[in-house]
């Protein structure tokens, strides 16, 4: 029955060797000169040991020689070549084991940063639809939080395995001098022991699959009481008490079953070695008899002790670098999955290429579209067309489904049937980068990167230098200019909260910000969600008297809740439900006395 449950084990540990080849590759690829002297190392080190079991037999019979020859002490001179080449073997592996300790730390920043570069490349080139997918954010989790750790563990492991591997084979040979049995008893009294590694390590991985959303809530949990953006909330309704005691719980809850785990692992592993103990126990007493009956020296006893003592604890370790590399491999296996994601949308195989500027305008066509694992149509047979080099703002509600045209026309996502066109072109057929060096947005929550005022605009644009006077022209035109020139070390001085000697900004100046970079940009499309939600009227007064001037020959789509904003249009659309209910001038929908004037009364009376 055991011997059936292992033979399971085992195929279940072969059945992971494809990825075992993948870490292995990627540990090469990440060091490949380390890993090439790590190797090496571990191969000397894992032969050392055969030469210190032979040495002592030969220490062993040279001194009972010694002791019963006549002159005694004056035979001592022949045992010091063994003992100082014993001394020899203990320096060099001391030695050995401080060199691996260099190499493994420099292996491991490399396989790090290897790593860490792969997850970020995933995280950048996959599709905004995979932030929607609570199964994604699953994988990511494990992904950062496995790979990070698991092949430098994988590494350690495969390392011990090697060296031990090859102690094992050569005390294996030691051994047979006494007889086949010798290595079929080491091979035995560790069968128990091979079976409880890889049944701990399969549950093990199941468990952590099971509760990888139970570690992502006490994960949330921290996070609300620790980061900023959170801060004045939490303590404003008094939440900090409530997530704590949700991430106690939690946390107690997965201590509970780990402990549990553990406890059961024990028990077993007690048992492993009281049977191991009793088959060493024997086969030792076996050689005490033959000592004993003068078949066997002293030396022989000593060497047949350590080999067969070095072999079960190799052997115990063998066992367990097996059932780590088996553990990690399969957390591996979340990380390779992870990187397995291909993102949808995809620049075509012979793209066509876009006009310098627009000569007819945007157009959406019969356009229907769902957000992922959603059941209601966002837009649904939605069509508009968007002059070139005109402004068109658009109005309405939340969730009316205005934002999700910016998403549409950068492909953040694509539409589920319809389409989206540039002077008649499917964007579609366009490469992506191409389309999205078209057009410029600023979002309603732009990043605040923590980083120069200078890098916060110049990011619009990487390609411009850091001294071009068209950077300035920028935070100029989006009325950031007075903003930089007040701050301590002007464009130099480092913005946020994240570094020392830094300087936090308003809401309105991080989006005046925004707005710069999105002019650096120099799209012949400018998207604009939002563009004023965060200034002051002062502010937006200043901003709207030079905005038709920064938009002249560019096409401008305004995303807007403000009339003040909108009515700087030449067209305005009203957006309801997915769908446009009014279209026309300021002018013209204030006459029309519909939903727009509607709201526009609404808004001066209220001051907005």
């Amino acid at each position: 029955m055991l011997i059936t449950i292992l033979m399971q084990k085992l195929r279940a540990v072969t059945a992971q060797i494809p990825l075992l080849a993948q870490a292995l590759r990627l540990i090469g690829r990440a060091a490949p000169g380390w890993t090439l002297v790590w190797l090496v190392l571990l191969v000397i080190q894992g032969l050392l040991p055969v030469f210190l079991v032979y040495l002592t037999r030969s220490v062993v019979d040279g001194l009972v020689m010694t002791l019963n020859a006549v002159g005694g002490w004056n035979k001592l001179p022949p045992l010091l070549l063994p003992l100082g080449l014993m001394v020899g073997v203990l320096v060099l592996t001391a030695c050995i084991r401080s060199l691996l300790g260099i190499v493994r730390s420099a292996q491991s920043s490399l396989v790090q940063d290897h790593i860490s570069v792969l997850i970020q490349e995933k995280s950048v080139a996959i599709d905004l639809a995979c932030y929607e997918s609570a199964e994604y954010y699953d994988r990511l989790f494990r992904a950062r939080n496995d790979a990070a750790y698991r092949p430098l563990e994988l590494v350690e492991s495969l390392g011990s395995l090697l060296q031990n591997s090859i102690t094992l084979v050569a005390m294996g040979a030691v051994l047979l001098e006494f007889g086949l049995w010798a290595p079929a008893v080491l091979i035995v009294s560790t069968l128990p022991v091979l079976y409880i590694v890889l049944d701990h390590r399969l549950r093990q991985y199941r468990w952590r699959r099971d509760n990888t959303i139970n570690e992502r809530r006490a994960w949330y949990c921290d996070w609300l009481l620790s980061s900023r953006e959170n801060a004045s909330e939490v303590r404003l309704f008094e939440l900090g008490g409530h997530f704590m005691a949700s991430f106690r719980t939690i946390r107690e809850k997965l201590r509970r079953d780990s402990l549990r785990m553990q406890r059961s692992q024990a028990v077993a592993e007690l048992f492993a070695s009281f049977f191991a103990l009793l088959a060493t126990g024997l086969a030792l007493g076996w050689m005490v008899w033959r000592a004993a009956a003068g078949s066997a020296t002293l030396g022989d006893l000593a060497l047949f002790y350590q080999a067969l003592n070095q072999g079960q604890q190799l052997l115990r370790s063998l066992l367990e670098n097996v059932g780590q590399m088996y553990s990690s491999s399969l957390f591996l296996a979340d990380f390779f999955e992870f990187l397995k994601i291909r993102p949808k949308i995809n620049s075509p195989g012979v793209p066509l290429v876009l006009p310098g500027s627009l000569r007819m305008g945007i157009s959406f066509d019969q356009v229907s579209f769902r957000y992922p694992e959603t059941e209601r149509d966002v837009l649904n047979g939605f069509s508009l067309d968007l002059g070139a080099g005109k402004i068109t703002a658009i109005v309405g509600m939340n969730g009316a489904g205005k934002s999700t045209l910016v998403k549409l026309l950068c492909r953040l996502y694509d539409p589920d049937r319809g389409r989206v066109t540039l002077d008649g072109i499917d964007i579609r057929q366009v490469a992506v980068p191409d389309l999205r060096r078209m057009v410029t947005v600023l979002f309603q929550e732009p990043v605040r990167y923590n980083l120069t005022a200078l890098d916060n605009i110049r990011v619009g644009d990487l390609t411009v230098s850091e001294d071009d006077p068209a950077i300035m022209e920028a935070a100029r035109a989006a009325g950031a200019e007075g903003l930089i020139v007040r701050l301590p070390e002007g464009m130099r001085t480092m913005l946020g909260r994240w570094f020392p000697g830094s300087t936090d900004l308003s809401g309105g100046e991080w989006q005046r910000l925004a707005l710069a970079r999105a002019f650096l940009r120099g799209s012949p499309v400018i998207v604009l969600d939002e563009p004023t939600s965060a200034m002051d009227s002062w502010s937006e007064l200043d901003w709207l008297q030079r905005f038709r001037e920064l938009a002249r020959d560019r096409t401008v789509l305004i995303i807007t809740h403000r009339f003040t904003t909108a009515m700087q249009a030449d067209v305005i659309h009203v957006m309801d439900n997915g769908r446009i209910v009014e279209s026309g001038t300021h002018q013209g929908l204030l006459a029309l006395d519909g939903r727009y004037a509607s709201s526009w009364r609404k808004q001066m009376r209220n001051g907005a």
